[in-house]
């Protein structure tokens, strides 16, 4: 059950006062002044919120709560949900970007006179933006492909014929392009067939929400404000989507930033973009703004169309066109011929519209099999390119073999529309154990004469671990390797790298394109030394760990310390305790959850905002909240400076008070993190604040500090020599299977 504006959970007043839920269990059985549920259920009850905090002050329990958590308990408290409530602060953060002086107008007095006066205001700040808006209760807006005027018109899909047909047909002349023919939606229409179910014709996103409709996030839309005073309007919005993307991640599978950037660059500049499948927007957002620009997004799911259409308005100048729809039965921008189209569709869909479009005019090059979904979104953004527009799209590597696909990836070969296959590392985005593909697409403007296709695989950039992987190195390989490919039409080779195939080498009987079975393995004439070197690195490793293997054990009785808490210590000022994930300037690494778990630098990003970040120093402890593992770390000065990231907590130790070291080895206590985690069904959450630890002189935790120092300097050891003796196997077997190495 959430919290809503007036009543709070269990949950919820743990958060007001800092402290686990079974606290509060026990409030309830010791203290018969405590407020009485007032609704939920016998086994998970509410209380009324303001009789909550009124008990919490009056007993001294009530935490200071930041204003940023206090706006996402809002929202996440909000009766119609935390998707609905975000898009109503997106509204209002877009007026206060746009129109300040009519946010200060509107809010000035009772909520009821601020929902009253937000309809008005924010009809001022959305039209420009994203054109004619109907209300949320209204019918779905369309626009006439010869005027702008709105019309209402159901739509029915009749098969064998198209609800998305092509200005001029496959092959044709593209239509021209006119704002009014995107100023919300284009018309569908369907002659008279076979009954078949309907289709919902495609919607606009952006619905403005009623004054009745936005009274109960009145309180949220003014902390909301409160929000964008500290931090901007588009960070503050990043902040909430992220929250609220990282509190559902089985619900959305967003593109990783640093993928988007790479297919973004890929894409090249261009005025009029696609995305048929935005999902939270990553792919436009990754951008390079430029004047006039316009964006077009669609979406199946309603709350992500409108989360990324007021995202993309905040984020830029852009005029953005997004719509609500399945695109490939029923496309929102069938006239639009764009500059370029970046695609994440869905993987492994059958019930992608097979049987409604067999005869569709997108498929100019196959009909594709109920197993190929993927190859009907490869069509959809040739047919929506102009000619010579390039589109990106992230595809699972099966698309590549598969040999239902063989004839269409033969047909995209002999015509010159495919232009690259690059296979990116293990983790580079979900499903993270497979190592996806991006495809090159460009719609052709005439026949190739030498036609080649790039092929390239920067699979050994994975990282190590769950740290992800080296994107840098990535993106230096597949940009150097595409634009030399692209300006000259082929590339020397790199073995193991890249190499510009000649599409007469691939139209065998699979027409396989799989970089990796093309590629020349890496030239082998120093794969003995570095072989060599591996071990001698192994071997000095080896003699370090047996150096730093701790001294025999004695046995003692159980220590009988007095105890504190985390959280006593910090509201006892002994040591400061941050919170990571808020974003930060541009290009400063961020240490995760799985750098601090795996034992790596720094390898992770964060939104760029001008929002103040969490930057570690030497001496904090750093101790991840998610995953159910005693794993903590002390921050030296390799990493001193990253930001912190999500699901980190950092602690500051007063060093007049508390060693780190000292610290940070009591927290890993086995024994300590079963008592301070909570159980779900699906993760174990650390609370900080109740790990526990000995209340001992500062000269005694010294002493068990540089025990727990020297612990630790055993395991990076340990872990050292794994990763190296990983390495040293992995190329014995390669070297001994290609040849490069004798048996003896």
């Amino acid at each position: 059950m959430q919290d809503n504006a007036t009543e709070v959970t269990a949950a919820g007043i743990a958060r007001l006062a800092g402290v686990g839920r079974a606290a509060v269990s026990n409030w309830r059985r010791r203290h018969a002044d405590f407020p009485k549920p007032v609704g939920g259920t016998e086994t998970s009850p509410s209380f009324a919120r303001a009789e909550v905090e009124t008990w919490l002050r009056d007993q001294g329990k009530l935490a200071e709560v930041p204003l940023r958590e206090r706006v996402w308990q809002q929202l996440v408290g909000h009766p119609e949900g935390p998707a609905a409530a975000l898009t109503h602060a997106g509204y209002v953060l877009l007026l206060i970007h746009d129109r300040p002086a009519s946010w200060l107008e509107a809010s000035a007095g009772s909520d009821e006179r601020l929902a009253a006066l937000l309809p008005t205001a924010l009809e001022q700040a959305v039209t420009p933006r994203f054109g004619p808006v109907r209300g949320e209760r209204g019918v779905h807006a369309e626009t006439d492909t010869a005027s702008s005027t709105a019309v209402n018109r159901p739509v029915t899909v009749n098969p064998p014929v198209t609800v998305n047909t092509p200005e001029g047909g496959p092959g044709g002349s593209p239509a021209p392009h006119t704002p009014a023919a995107h100023t919300a939606l284009t018309a569908l229409t369907a002659p008279a067939g076979p009954a078949a179910p309907a289709v919902p014709a495609p919607a606009a996103a952006v619905h403005l929400p009623t004054g009745p409709q936005l009274l109960p996030s009145a309180p949220l839309l003014r902390g909301v404000a409160e929000l964008a005073a500290e931090l901007g309007a588009r960070q503050a919005f990043e902040f909430l989507l992220g929250r609220h993307l990282d509190a559902n991640p089985r619900q959305y599978t967003p593109t990783p930033t640093e993928l988007a950037r790479l297919m973004a660059d890929l894409a090249g500049p261009a005025r009029t973009v696609l995305d048929p499948a935005c999902g939270t927007g990553a792919l436009l957002r990754a951008l390079d703004a430029r004047p006039g620009q316009e964006l077009h997004a669609q979406d199946s799911a309603p709350e992500l169309a409108a989360l990324t259409a007021l995202r993309l308005a905040l984020h830029g100048p852009a005029t953005v066109r997004a719509a609500v729809g399945d695109t490939l039965r029923a496309d929102a921008f069938p006239r639009l011929r764009a500059d370029t189209v970046l695609c994440h569709p869905p993987f492994n869909e059958r019930n992608w519209g097979h049987d409604e479009l067999a005869y569709d005019p997108r498929w100019e090059y196959g009909f594709p099999a109920r197993a190929e979904s993927e190859l009907a979104w490869v069509q959809h953004a040739l047919a929506r390119l102009r000619d010579g527009g390039t589109a990106v799209l992230l595809m699972p590597p099966a698309t590549a073999s598969r040999r239902s696909g063989r004839r269409i990836r033969a047909d995209l070969l002999r015509r010159g529309a495919l232009r690259a296959v690059v296979a990116l590392p293990v983790g580079a985005a979900a499903p993270y154990n497979i190592p996806l593909h991006l495809w090159v697409l460009r719609r052709p403007e005439r026949a190739p004469g030498r036609p080649e296709v790039l092929l390239a695989d920067t699979g050994q950039f994975a990282g190590e671990g769950r740290g992800g992987p080296d994107w840098g190195a990535v993106r230096d390989v597949v940009l150097d390797a595409w634009r030399a490919h692209d300006r000259d039409g082929t590339l020397q080779e790199r073995p193991g790298l890249a190499r510009s195939v000649p599409v007469i080498e691939l139209l065998d009987d699979d027409v396989d394109l799989a970089p990796a079975r093309h590629l020349p393995p890496p030239a082998a004439a120093d794969g003995a030394e570095q072989l060599a070197a591996v071990r001698e690195c192994l071997d000095e490793t080896l003699r370090l760990v047996t150096g730093l293997t701790p001294p025999p054990a004695t046995t003692a009785g159980p220590a009988r310390w007095p105890l504190t808490t985390v959280g006593e210590l910090a509201r006892g000022s002994a040591l400061v305790m941050r919170t990571g994930g808020n974003g930060g300037p541009t290009r400063v690494p961020v240490l995760t959850d799985h750098d601090v778990l795996a034992g790596t630098g720094p390898t992770g990003t964060l939104p760029e905002s001008d929002d103040e970040a969490v930057l570690t120093r030497a001496g904090d402890v750093v101790v991840p909240v998610l995953g159910g593992g005693s794993v903590v770390r002390v921050v030296d000065g390799t990493t001193a400076g990253a930001v912190l990231g999500r699901n980190l907590v950092l602690l500051r130790p007063d060093p007049a008070a508390l060693d780190p070291w000292f610290l940070a080895g009591f927290l890993r206590g086995t024994a300590n993190n079963r008592q301070a985690s909570s159980y779900a069904s699906t993760a174990t959450r650390l609370d900080v604040r109740r790990l526990q630890l000995p209340r001992l002189p500062l000269d005694e935790q010294r002493r068990y500090g540089a025990r727990f120092r020297a612990l630790d300097e055993f395991e990076r050891a340990l872990r050292h020599a794994g990763r190296l003796g990983d390495q040293l196997v992995r190329g014995m077997y390669d070297g001994l299977t290609d040849g490069t190495v004798p048996p003896g």
